[in-house]
């Protein structure tokens, strides 16, 4: 009996399709509290691979042998060894090629709309972390919105598309990833815009993305005028694409809103997140897809594993969205936060140019979930 190896792609197709899988996972228990491999009908045992080191016997009939058995780790190499003695044990079981490392830099991109004239709308899941990424394409001309630092994703894609990089977005100065916007940006010619009320601090050039701006990608229109959304943050902003589709950003998710506090400003711009959202957004047609910078949680991904809804239904059903009483309001959004993304503040000043950590090092300080969120 060999020793398999499943990869972050296939086990996003089980997350997209809802099959079953059992996930051993080996790392110790607040790790894996704190961060998993989340899926609808997924089942997990959790046994650090210390407690394993004398073999496996113990555990061998909490293991199921009539699905698919994966066992994770953190970088791969605790569940190679904890693998092999299943096998050897007579179990059929896979190790995860890379380990929790691999899964949070896995980005699959989905389609999530035509545009006219031939355009589309891609998203791209980075289904491990949670964050949203965005590529137009038009007329062999592409914007990329909110990237990630994993580059190669996006470059590769527009080759793979044989369109060229033109504009490069960011809604906001991220605090829970590394952009990778700025070096697209180098690498491809492309303008990179960033919303000059975050790029107080920045150390390199950028060109202003402000209010009663048109940006043409191809034959496809990007709205951005009326758009100026603070709250996340002080310069957060929106787009309007095709008149169809609206990137909120970290504004508006599906099921909450955007938190006030990761630059220390809570108390001072949750009346900004309250304009935004209940005056704003309201002024915009119900009938926009509202695509955001993140999800938060596994059950917010579509059929077909992309992550959208009606902004006319997230004002029926999203709780954030319908909490008339103003002081109510602000009580939930600086109350009710969950802990602080890890290494925010370093993720924060690598985001403005200050700092230039190594990749191990990014990894490093992006580990974990996303926490822009409200709860």
């Amino acid at each position: 009996m060999t020793l398999k190896a499943m990869n972050s792609k296939q086990v996003t197709k089980k997350v997209i399709n809802n099959e079953k899988l059992f996930i051993l996972d080996v790392r110790n228990q607040n790790d894996f509290q704190d961060w998993k491999i989340e899926g609808k009908n997924f089942q997990y045992l959790n046994i650090p691979y210390f407690e394993l080191l004398d073999g496996v016997d113990e555990i061998l009939d909490k293991i199921p042998t009539d699905q698919e058995v994966l066992v994770v780790c953190a970088k791969e190499g605790s569940s190679v060894m904890v693998a092999e003695m299943l096998v050897e044990a007579g179990r059929t079981v896979a190790y995860f090629e890379g380990g929790m490392k691999a899964w949070s830099e896995y980005l699959e991109p989905v389609k999530v709309g035509d545009l006219k004239n031939g355009g589309e709308l891609y998203q791209f899941v980075r289904i491990g972390k949670g964050c949203l990424s965005y590529m137009v394409l038009s007329n062999g001309e592409a914007a990329v919105i909110d990237a990630t630092r994993m580059t190669d994703v996006f470059l590769d894609f527009a080759t793979s598309k044989n369109v060229n990089i033109r504009h490069v977005f960011d809604t906001h100065l991220h605090a829970d990833h590394i952009s990778g916007g700025r070096k697209i940006a180098e690498m491809t010619g492309a303008t990179y815009w960033l919303p000059p009320k975050d790029a107080m601090e920045v150390t390199f050039k950028y060109h202003p993305l402000e209010g009663g701006i048109n940006v043409t990608i191809g034959e496809t229109e990007m709205n951005i005028h009326s758009l100026y959304s603070p709250g996340h943050t002080i310069g957060s902003t929106s787009f309007v694409v095709d008149e169809k589709f609206l990137l909120s950003g970290d504004i508006l998710f599906i099921d909450s809103i955007g938190r006030p506090d990761l630059a220390g400003l809570a108390q001072d711009w949750v009346g900004d997140l309250r304009e935004t959202l209940y005056q704003r957004y309201r002024e915009l047609s119900e009938d926009l897809i509202v695509l955001p910078a993140h999800f938060m949680i596994i059950e917010e991904l579509n059929e077909d594993g992309s992550v959208s809804e009606k902004l006319g239904n997230l004002f029926a059903h999203n709780h954030g969205l319908n909490i008339e009483d103003e002081n109510e309001f602000r009580k939930l959004v600086t109350e009710n936060l969950p802990p602080q993304p890890n290494a925010y503040q370093e993720i924060r000043e690598t985001n403005m140019g200050k700092i230039a950590p190594d990749v191990e090092k990014q990894r490093e300080m992006e580990i974990g979930p996303n926490r822009c969120a409200v709860r």
